[in-house]
């Protein structure tokens, strides 16, 4: 028995003797990532240990539950309970699982706030989904740049426990607007009678309340900080965000991409938690358009077909063909999505992109090419398999690689660019789309090459 399973043992134990003071003091005395663990392996008694654990912790448990387990537990909570953890919550915590929610079931939740948390919520509530205004805290601390050392010290000890985070310290002017950051670090070198001004560097990096979490993603990768001031259009500062909100989004955003690049809809829910109805729903629309695009393919192989039934071989060759232009297109469109997403690629960078690629899609056609042309030598050379006009054959198919991998490289490169100007998801243009594409192209380019080279000889 492995070290989970006696921690479950137990417990199993104390809930079936009732005893739910001891139980309240070992949940106590365990991680939060423990307490969250022992929730999935007994998640009906979930609701149990929140009822039981010091609100602090409860609090700190419930953030890091994913949202199907948060909605279950609620909904067996106490509605003291309830209030309690909801007014207790980060104000970034706690919108997150608002905006998971049904809009009655948050009407009903947020009566249970304080007044100000309310007012908080409602406020944080009001930002797009998906902004960064939807991830912010108000709960930061600032100072101002005529302030002493010694003065912001006793500010720290006076605010900083009800502060998301003291790492960083924020310099306001009289009107709320952000002026600069500083660290902790450089207050506690700076001698007591130093004013905040004088370690002003004017190298602020701050978010823009209604950017998308994706560029805050970006931004925060590319600054290496623990947290990133927030501000409006009149750069007047709302709020903060801090890192451990920012991963999670990026996990999120990760997660969606694997399962856009797989051909199917993102999920919302864990794959186990998901109804085989929605199941089907987020996978079958995607593979309609792949199916519709299959179809196509079948069309241009029945419109060859005559071809193909005097040189039987041409369709033996298909497959090459039709492989090498759907690989090097998603090749091309995985490189982009990725470079799109960590920030190294922007929609006005496609010119620069499409130039890369059609250098980068010749040579590889050419290697191919090359290698395809061997193929048919060495395949005539030990069984005269293409008869008398073999090197006709040998560059069809050459010359048909080295179109359909230019071309696939093409296709899979700008399809993100297009997708992002029209406002959707790069990740849309998935590594089965873009084959799917490119083999229809394909294999128009494969019998087009065919049809020129070997008309009036095999044709």
């Amino acid at each position: 028995m492995n070290e989970l399973e006696e921690k479950v043992a137990y417990i199993e134990q104390l809930i079936k003797d009732n005893n739910l003071d001891e139980l309240a003091e070992y949940l106590n005395e365990l991680n939060i990532s423990d307490v969250e663990e022992l929730i999935d392996e007994l998640p009906d008694s979930g609701s149990l240990f929140l009822e039981i654990l010091n609100l602090n912790r409860a609090v700190n448990v419930f953030r890091i539950l994913d949202f199907p387990t948060q909605e279950r537990i609620f909904k067996k909570l106490s509605a003291s309970k309830v209030r309690e953890i909801l007014n207790e919550m980060p104000p970034d915590d706690r919108t997150s699982f608002f905006g998971e929610l049904k809009g009655d079931v948050v009407k009903r939740l947020i009566i249970l706030l304080a007044p100000e948390e309310r007012r908080e919520a409602l406020s944080l509530l009001g930002y797009p989904e998906d902004s960064v205004g939807r991830l912010m805290t108000p709960d930061y601390i600032t100072v101002k740049a005529h302030w002493t050392i010694t003065r912001i010290l006793d500010h720290i000890r006076r605010y900083g426990s009800g502060s998301e985070t003291i790492d960083v310290l924020y310099v306001i002017d009289t009107e709320g607007k952000l002026v600069d950051d500083i660290r902790i670090k450089d207050i506690l070198l700076a001698h007591p009678d130093t004013q905040v001004g004088d370690l002003i560097d004017n190298r602020i990096i701050a978010l823009n309340a209604n950017d998308p979490q994706e560029e805050a993603v970006t931004i925060f990768r590319m600054n290496n900080r623990v947290a990133l001031p927030v501000v409006d259009e009149q750069g007047i500062m709302l709020g903060i965000v801090t890192i451990d909100d920012i991963l999670w989004v990026a996990n999120e955003e990760y997660t969606e991409d694997m399962q856009r690049f797989g051909g199917t809809e993102a999920l919302d829910e864990p794959y186990l938690d998901v109804s085989i109805f929605h199941l089907v729903k987020k996978r079958g629309g995607w593979l309609i358009v792949l199916f519709l695009g299959q179809l196509l393919t079948a069309t241009v192989i029945e419109h060859f077909q005559g071809q193909m039934e005097k040189v039987i071989y041409l369709m033996a060759l298909m497959p090459l063909i039709m492989s090498s232009g759907g690989n090097s297109g998603s090749q091309a469109s995985t490189l982009v999505i990725q470079a799109m997403a960590m920030g190294e690629v922007n929609i006005s960078d496609w010119w620069r992109v499409m130039k890369r690629e059609i250098l980068s899609g010749l040579f590889l056609g050419l290697i191919l090419g090359a290698l395809g042309f061997l193929r048919i030598a060495g395949m005539q050379v030990f069984l005269d398999s293409y008869g008398e006009y073999w090197i006709l054959v040998a560059l069809v198919v050459s010359i048909s690689l080295v179109g359909v991998v230019l071309w696939g490289s093409l296709t899979g490169s700008m399809l993100p660019f297009l997708l992002r100007r029209l406002g959707a998801d790069p990740a849309s243009s998935s590594a089965p789309f873009v084959s799917t594409l490119v083999d229809v192209t394909g294999l128009i380019i494969y019998f087009t090459v065919a049809t020129l080279i070997l008309r009036g000889i095999l044709l």
